[in-house]
């Protein structure tokens, strides 16, 4: 089957195109792109036109949190593809903290199954890196590596002994791969809810203070070096984790970050009166570590950002705020938070993308995430431009927690293709 997709803008941060112009789609894959594509093929079956929207590589989210299997109430994968693709996510990777854990050859399969690639997204599992998540002993890293999975991560519990993580860490480098941490530090965090300060205790309740996360991810680097191992650090969230990750880069360490995408958009004011929709992990910081994201986003730091995509039951969030559970639903805003920033003149389009396209393909080798000839025909369409109002019953996640609910938006993805194929149309 062949598509053509006519009178788009062509946003490619891997290439750095930006220009009018199209694409041919045959078989699944791009066979020709760029401004010289003005007319559809004659044996197209379907010609697209684009209006002027922008056309892009599909988003590749590296943190996506499913109830299934085990907990099907919150989020199944197949609701968690839906909500996906209509944020223009048509690649994503599943954490291991479900029920049971992802920590075993045959669920990283049963993962790989449900990619069935008949109007889904594309589905990874990220492997635990304990068994069970307990940080006691290491799993079974090597084999759930030979089954697909792509990364290997505690999930939001960091492994507190730090002999477990350095053997963890030796073995994965051993076979080449890639650990990803969520810097914290479990004995500083204790029982917080939100960022520790002034704002926190007005509100009277426990702070998390940010030195957890500084010292969290020192420990990290130094033993991603000690051990060669390839490292990312998951969802930081402060000036200071960035500097420590650019010294570490300067030594030779093989490590990279992702950065949550709520954590672009809110700070710890906007936890109001005890919304509970804004608790998350790491909770959202002073306004001054939310600009310092944004600089780190604009000067090319920000290897991937995620949706960091948790969703909650109603009971679990209609809670006292100590009470309730951490976590947000975020697959369908992901991109709206990035393209706001490019509406306020904070960074370029190409810059905004790039994290969340090439950025994380190229970090764990995953195909897509560019327009190049050959790439699969997993694309956008979208208004960088366009206003709407977030509501969470209009959301396609199962459990809609999310902070955006009631925010005015800008930007918003207007058809997703697969394979050449159309899987979502909001046009």
């Amino acid at each position: 089957m062949t598509t053509a997709i006519l009178n788009a803008r062509l946003i490619d941060p891997a290439s750095g195109l930006d220009a009018s112009g199209g694409v041919i789609i045959e078989d699944g894959r791009i066979v020709e792109v760029g401004p010289h594509v003005t007319k559809a093929p004659d044996m197209a079956r379907e010609t697209i036109d684009a209006g002027g929207l922008c056309l892009a590589p599909g988003l590749i989210d590296l943190r996506v949190k499913t109830g299934e299997p085990g907990e099907e109430q919150r989020e199944t994968l197949n609701t968690a593809s839906k909500a996906a693709l209509a944020g223009g996510v048509t690649r994503f990777v599943v954490m291991p903290d479900t029920k049971p854990v992802i920590d075993d050859v045959a669920l990283v399969e049963f993962i790989a199954r449900r990619d069935s690639g008949m109007g889904t997204a594309r589905i990874h599992a990220a492997g635990a890196l304990t068994v069970g998540l307990r940080g006691e002993a290491m799993a079974e890293i090597g084999l759930m590596k030979e089954a697909g999975a792509v990364f290997f991560t505690n999930g939001d519990e960091p492994i507190a002994d730090a002999a477990i993580l350095r053997r963890a860490m030796s073995y994965a480098a051993s076979q080449d791969a890639i650990v990803a941490s969520r810097p914290d530090v479990g004995a500083l965090r204790g029982s917080g809810v939100m960022q520790a300060g002034s704002f926190a205790a007005r509100l009277g309740l426990k702070g998390i203070p940010t030195e957890a996360e500084w010292i969290g991810a020192a420990r990290d680097l130094m033993l991603a070096e000690t051990t060669g191992c390839r490292l990312i650090l998951d969802q930081i969230s402060t000036a200071r984790s960035f500097d420590l990750l650019d010294a570490a880069k300067a030594r030779g360490v093989h490590a990279a970050c992702t950065v949550a995408a709520h954590h672009l958009f809110f700070n710890e004011l906007d936890v109001g009166d005890y919304l509970t929709y804004c608790k998350v992990n790491p909770p959202f910081r002073p306004e001054a570590e939310r600009l310092a994201v944004i600089t780190a986003l604009a000067e090319g730091r920000i290897d991937a950002i995620v949706s960091a995509h948790d969703p909650q039951p109603p009971e679990a969030k209609r809670l006292p705020f100590a009470e309730a559970s951490f976590g947000a639903a975020g697959l369908e805003t992901t991109l709206s938070a990035a393209l706001g920033l490019v509406a306020e003149g904070q960074c370029d389009l190409l810059t905004a993308l790039r994290p969340l396209t090439c950025g994380p393909a190229d970090l764990l080798g995953l195909e897509g995430g560019n327009l190049a000839v050959g790439a699969p025909g997993d694309l956008i369409l979208f208004d960088p431009e366009k206003a709407w109002k977030c509501e969470r019953e209009d959301l396609r996640s199962r459990s809609t927690n999310s902070p955006f609910d009631g925010r005015l938006m800008t930007g918003q993805v207007m058809r997703t293709l697969l394979a050449g194929q159309t899987v979502f149309d909001r046009i």
